[in-house]
């Protein structure tokens, strides 16, 4: 029987608006999919047992996202750390009945098939629970920055623990890569976090 799709419950704030949508079935997510990342790129989608939430990013999000990949990007090749990188390419398994698309993501050492390691902008608040998506695919270690400050999350047996500082990059300095996060001079900080990592070493 056809999933019927409900009336959708919308978020609003000043920087994102997101739709969540009740009684989704997969079949339905996979043909949004299809559509919406031909006809509106921008558009991100976050599928969980059929729920699924559609979210618009504001340019402070953009930014916010691309300079904090800029910066793990500075750190990988300062310190010689083989990676491979995916950005926001979207990321299901039907079996698991989850899919989304991360703001970045990257795999430590060679590509793999999932991400090692994702990055989430949280600018407001979800609808949907992404932690539960992660898990569901099996990626190992996920940063959320948010509040000015990040907080990370590594995936043990029985789910996602916080963690202190990455488990899959334990010489990366969270709060130095924390205090570089200057969206409006993107440049500069970048450059100064390079400078920074070439005299730890």
């Amino acid at each position: 029987m056809k999933a019927e799709i409900r009336p959708p419950a919308i978020a609003h704030s000043p920087l994102e608006q997101r739709v969540r949508l009740e009684g989704v079935s997969w079949q339905q997510y996979e043909s949004l999919l299809s559509t919406l990342s031909e006809d509106f790129p921008a558009l991100r989608l976050s599928y969980l047992c059929e729920t699924l939430e559609i979210m618009t990013n504001s340019p402070l999000h953009e930014e916010l996202k691309t300079l904090i990949g800029m910066l793990i990007e500075a750190y990988f090749q300062e310190t010689r750390t083989r990676f491979h990188g995916i950005g926001s390419a979207t990321f299901r398994k039907a079996t698991k009945q989850r899919g989304l698309e991360p703001d970045e993501c990257y795999c430590i050492g060679e590509r793999k098939e999932l991400p090692d390691l994702a990055i989430e902008v949280v600018l407001s608040s979800g609808v949907v629970d992404k932690l539960a998506i992660y898990e569901g695919l099996g990626v190992a270690e996920i940063w959320v920055w948010e509040a000015q400050k990040f907080t990370l999350y590594h995936l043990r047996p029985d789910g996602y623990e916080q963690i202190a500082s990455s488990e899959l990059l334990p010489d990366c300095d969270i709060n130095l890569l924390a205090q570089h996060i200057q969206p409006q001079n993107q440049f500069d900080a970048v450059m100064d976090y390079r400078d920074k990592l070439r005299q730890q070493s």
